[in-house]
């Protein structure tokens, strides 16, 4: 990716719009790529990282998403596509990888030689991340939720520890990572919409996915068309949504 000819960061966020035309212009596949690359660089939650990203230059496989997508124009013109998985399923593979990790920081010392930092680190991801993601049919989640309101009466206490919470912590996530790989896009002035109609069951099925994966979003990728904007950008008043304290 050529630095010299991207946008600033700012300027990268005004050019971005959700564009719902794309010219039949090819984009350069390793560019793509490239922004996929920032977006495993966005925040993530306990730095998990579960998700996935699925990168689509198959013309055959574009007109099958298409087709799940309800033919929006946004898919059905899109040269390429990216398709934003959470996998919540795979939390203990990602444990293990970060224990791996930060072993590998600390020198693959003896447990007892490490500093109360690096235990308690090791500590975050042996015990307190399996706590918050280990549940059975959304029981035990439950319990925890509950027992978590009760300790929050005396004091301050992470209470999102439903499996419907913990799930929307991965979309979070991956949402957070969707928005860096357009961000990238519109800095090299690649064009991206996301898109969350779409049939999920199908979507899967041509991705091949589990059933415990989910779609985040889609996300169409081409150059705009004269006729790719619906309109001009319309946002509520800011003096609305901000409010300082």
């Amino acid at each position: 990716m050529d630095l010299s000819t991207e946008k600033s960061v700012s300027e990268a966020i005004k050019y971005r719009r959700s564009v719902r035309v794309f010219k039949n212009e090819a984009l350069d596949i390793q560019k793509v790529k490239d922004c996929i690359q920032l977006a495993a660089l966005a925040p993530t939650s306990s730095n998990m990282q579960l998700w996935e990203f699925y990168h689509v230059v198959s013309p055959d496989c574009i007109e099958q998403i298409a087709k799940a997508s309800f033919d929006q124009n946004a898919a059905k013109t899109a040269q390429q596509l990216v398709i934003v998985v959470t996998r919540k399923d795979l939390w203990r593979k990602r444990v293990k990888s970060n224990i791996k990790y930060l072993k590998a920081q600390y020198g693959n010392k003896p447990e007892a030689d490490y500093s109360k930092r690096e235990k308690f680190a090791l500590n975050y991801y042996q015990k307190i991340i399996p706590a918050l993601y280990f549940d059975f049919f959304g029981i035990i989640g439950m319990i925890k939720f509950l027992a978590f309101q009760i300790i929050g009466i005396f004091k301050p206490i992470y209470r999102q520890a439903r499996q419907s919470d913990m799930r929307i912590v991965a979309h979070k996530s991956a949402g957070l990572a969707a928005q860096n790989f357009m961000i990238g896009m519109a800095a090299i002035k690649y064009d991206t919409c996301p898109m969350e109609g779409f049939d999920s069951l199908r979507i899967k099925k041509i991705l091949h996915l589990p059933a415990s994966a989910e779609i985040n979003m889609i996300i169409g990728c081409g150059i705009r068309a004269t006729n790719g904007l619906y309109g001009d950008r319309f946002r509520i008043p800011f003096e609305e949504t901000y409010f300082k304290i």
